[in-house]
């Protein structure tokens, strides 16, 4: 009962006209509140990302918007993982390592790597916040995990930047489907070449210190 009225109170509170008199408010400041507000989602996920990205794409323009959405959201994700693989071994995290669902996708991460983070990462509705703790406590490398969100996050507010600039066009004009969707394909594709090139090396490196 609590959380759905807690639920409740968020989605009257962020609605797109509140944050952008949020923004209006707090301009002397820059750019920090629409960098700052999607940093916080990645912490506080029942913030809505999807109107933040929208907002500040209104209020800044869509490319500099869709820049300060993105900085936000991926500075955000990084510090959650960067603090998780800090301290996911203290017991406050032992449920989640003992959790079978959550072990079953940490192996599953640790076996594909780019591939699953950057896809997830590319849909706005997706568990980001829980990716982002599972990925953590797995084996995921930084790196790895770094180039899935920096790409992923691209794809998604992106979009969400582009759509939100004129929902109704993006209907009548399937041209913008084709690009968002071109866009996906591009990224997945430098990804995984950066990857493979990220585990050559690795391997090159720990071939070599073996050796030597």
């Amino acid at each position: 009962m609590e959380e759905a009225w807690a639920l409740n109170e968020v989605e009257h509170f962020f609605t797109l006209e509140n944050i952008l008199d949020l923004l209006n408010k707090y301009q002397s400041f820059g750019l920090l509140p629409g960098i700052l507000l999607p940093f916080l989602e990645a912490f506080i996920p029942i913030l809505p990302l999807f109107v933040f990205v929208v907002a500040n794409s209104a209020a800044f323009g869509l490319w500099l918007g869709f820049l300060i959405s993105w900085l936000g959201a991926v500075g955000g994700a990084l510090c959650v993982f960067l603090l998780v693989r800090k301290y996911g071994q203290r017991r406050i995290f032992n449920f989640l390592h003992r959790h079978q669902q959550v072990r079953r996708v940490m192996d599953w991460l640790e076996r594909h790597g780019f591939g699953p983070l950057f896809i997830m990462l590319c849909f706005p509705f997706t568990p980001s916040a829980a990716i982002n703790v599972v990925a953590g406590l797995s084996r995921v490398s930084m790196a790895q995990f770094a180039l899935a969100v920096m790409a992923g996050k691209m794809v998604m507010i992106f979009a969400i930047s582009y759509i939100g600039e004129d929902i109704g066009s993006f209907f009548r004009e399937p041209l913008k489907t084709v690009i968002v969707l071109a866009v996906i394909v591009i990224l997945w594709i430098v990804g995984k070449r950066i990857e493979i090139h990220l585990n050559t090396k690795t391997g090159y490196k720990q071939r070599k210190r073996e050796r030597g």
